[in-house]
C-alpha cells in the first residue's frame, strides 16, 4: 500500500492542531501511538515466541510512546522492560503505571555504564523497540546514543522503530551526509504514526505499519495525506 507522506514541518504543525482545534491532549495521542506500537509488535513478534521485549525510550514524546507501549505489551502477555533516558516530568504518570504493572524500569541516571548495560539487556531480550527519537531529530547522533545504535546493529536482534528509525533524517533517511554508515539502523519493523514520513521510502524491512486510526478525513485533506482503511478493530494497518 502506497500512501502520501507527511514532512517534518507539516507533522509538527499537525501535532499542534490536534492538541488545539481538534481537542486532543498529549496523553491521548501518546496512548493511541503506544497502543499502535504494541499491536504492531503483537502482529509481527507474538509473545509465544518473543516473550521478552526491551523498550529503549528517549527523552521526548517518542520515548513517551514507548512507555505507553510497554504497559499494553504487558497486558498482551509479554514480559517488557524499559531503559529510559532522561526522565521527563510530563511522563511521571506513565512511570507510575509501569511500576504498578511490575514492569522493570532502568534509568540512564542510575547507570555507570549506559552502553554496556544496554548491550547486556539487549542480549537478554527477544526483540527491541526503538523509541529513542522521532521525526524532529536531526543527525548526527551523539554519545551515548550512537554507541547504543551500533550495539543494536551488532546484536542482530529484531528491532521495531517508532515512527522513524533512530539516527535517520526525516527527509533523507539513512542517506543524509551527517550519518556515519556504521550508525545506520535498519529495523525489521517500522511503525509510522499518523502518516508515513518521507524517509520511510528507504525502509528495507518486511513489516511497515501505520498507526493513525484517530484522524478525521477533513484534517487529512488539509494536510494532504491519506487515511487508509483499517481492518476490523485494528489500531494499525500494514502498508
Amino acid at each position: 500500500m502506497s500512501l502520501r507522506v507527511l514532512g517534518a514541518k507539516a507533522a509538527a504543525s499537525l501535532d499542534k492542531e490536534l492538541m488545539s482545534t481538534q481537542g486532543f491532549s498529549l496523553d491521548q495521542l501518546m496512548e493511541l501511538a503506544g497502543l499502535s506500537v504494541a499491536q504492531a509488535v503483537y502482529k509481527t513478534y507474538p509473545p509465544k515466541s518473543y516473550k521478552k521485549v526491551l523498550i529503549l525510550s528517549g527523552p521526548g514524546n517518542n520515548g513517551g510512546d514507548g512507555l505507553v507501549a510497554a504497559r499494553h505489551l504487558k497486558l498482551m502477555g509479554y514480559h517488557p522492560s524499559v531503559f529510559y533516558f532522561i526522565k521527563s516530568a510530563k511522563f511521571e504518570k506513565l512511570e507510575i503505571q509501569l511500576h504498578s504493572f511490575g514492569i522493570p524500569l532502568y534509568l540512564s541516571t542510575d547507570s555507570q555504564d549506559v552502553v554496556g548495560d544496554i548491550k547486556r539487556l539487549v542480549m537478554s531480550h527477544d526483540s527491541i523497540i526503538d523509541a529513542l527519537f522521532g521525526f524532529s531529530f536531526r543527525p548526527p547522533l551523539r554519545d551515548p546514543y550512537n554507541q547504543v545504535i551500533k550495539g543494536l546493529i551488532a546484536s542482530g536482534k529484531p528491532v521495531i522503530s517508532v515512527d522513524m528509525p533512530t539516527g535517520w533524517d526525516v527527509d533523507e533517511g539513512p542517506r543524509a551526509a551527517a550519518i556515519p554508515q556504521d550508525e545506520v539502523l535498519e529495523p525489521s519493523v517500522l511503525v509510522s504514526l499518523t502518516a508515513p514520513k518521507p524517509a520511510s521510502v528507504y525502509f528495507k524491512g518486511k513489516y511497515h505499519y501505520l498507526g493513525g486510526r484517530f484522524i478525521s478525513e477533513a484534517i487529512a485533506q488539509k494536510y494532504n495525506f491519506d487515511v487508509p482503511q483499517y481492518p476490523d478493530l485494528d489500531q494499525v494497518v500494514r502498508l
